[in-house]
């Protein structure tokens, strides 16, 4: 999974460490016209600029929302991991410099699901199992808000696995596994919507530049739901991409003028849609392709996101791959473009 800000990305794998990449000094230039291409078991194109070990697989990350490059103590993030509480690091030095524990009623540590910094930066958002705790930023260790999302049978149950802010109107969306999304006011957690649709597990869910549309993404769930934050009965319209095999995350994110929204998937490409009436505009391969035995193989796009003001977006690619060892089979290796984090270039027009 990859996440963008202003100046860097921030990149999620089960595997390895959580890696941190600045934004290349030629990236929006004349100079980086042309491609830069990984050879095979040689150096990246660009080296990660500082690694983060957290010891277990890391379920989310989050970057602070005023993150500046001016102001040191902003350039931090989040994460949370399998077994431990949730973790904020330094985004130049990778030094650890607080942490947020929840703990379970046996007075254990419970690692949240997701997280995510409300819109002024000053909470902590983070999902569990049926409840939301909420953390102040400038009070880390064991003291939090804790919220059951249960209420008079309403409400989302099981595993709380993504949450959004609503930039305008203090609202907050949580998606939960059990194929509900509901939305809250930020300051009581009080219940205003449930909406139901998705056709797996909600992934992910993400409200529009001004606050008036939620749209929502499920796990082996071919499209991305657009609701209405105004008008709940029904769904505004359907947002394809191919999914429905895989068992990935697959992320999308809105461009910073907020009129279009672009997804990955496991054909190996980024869709960009027009959210006005939810039309396809334009898609470009973004993953690998190779063929085993007679079949042609994509990697899936999993992680897609936009830079906050620059023409200039991210993505990661790949899956897991088992060894088949057969002596007809020529040996395995990864192309320059798979299982990786490209950063992609738009060419824009101003308008008068």
């Amino acid at each position: 999974m990859a996440l963008a800000v202003g100046v860097a990305a921030a990149l999620a794998s089960p595997d390895l460490p959580l890696q941190c990449n600045h934004r290349p000094e030629d990236a929006y230039s004349a100079a980086a016209e042309h491609t830069a291409e990984a050879a095979v078991g040689g150096q990246d194109s660009y080296g990660a600029s500082l690694q983060v070990n957290e010891g277990e697989p890391v379920y989310d990350f989050c970057w602070y929302p005023y993150m500046s490059v001016s102001d040191p103590a902003t350039c931090v993030f989040a994460s949370t991991s399998r077994d431990h509480p949730i973790h904020l690091w330094d985004a130049t030095t990778s030094e650890l410099r607080c942490t947020y524990r929840a703990y379970d009623a046996m007075d254990e540590i419970t690692a949240a699901l997701s997280i995510s910094f409300n819109s002024t930066g000053s909470k902590l958002f983070a999902g569990y199992n049926k409840a939301i705790r909420v953390f102040d930023v400038h009070r880390p260790g064991r003291d939090f808000e804790q919220y059951s999302l249960l209420k008079g049978g309403e409400g989302p149950t099981g595993i709380i696995s993504s949450i959004s802010f609503s930039p305008q109107n203090g609202m907050l969306a949580v998606g939960s596994y059990s194929q509900t999304t509901a939305v809250y006011a930020e300051g009581n957690m009080e219940p205003l919507y449930v909406l139901h649709g998705q056709l797996g597990g909600v992934t992910q869910v993400l409200f529009s530049k001004d606050g008036n549309y939620l749209y929502t993404g499920g796990r082996k769930d071919p499209y991305i739901l657009c609701w209405d934050i105004r008008n709940t009965v029904d769904i505004v319209y359907k947002l394809y991409r191919s999914c429905d095999t895989t068992n990935q995350r697959v992320q999308f994110d809105i461009e910073p003028c907020g009129k279009h929204l672009a997804t990955g998937g496991q054909d190996g490409m980024v869709h960009i849609y027009d959210l006005q009436g939810g039309q396809w505009v334009t898609g470009f391969q973004a993953a690998a392709a190779h063929v085993i035995f007679i079949s042609l193989i994509l990697d899936t796009v999993n992680g897609f996101s936009f830079h906050p003001y620059l023409p200039l977006a991210t993505t990661s690619s790949g899956h897991r791959r088992f060894g088949m060892q057969d002596e007809f089979e020529e040996e395995s290796s990864l192309a320059g473009d798979e299982n990786c984090c490209s950063v992609w270039k738009f060419s824009c027009s101003q308008e008068s």
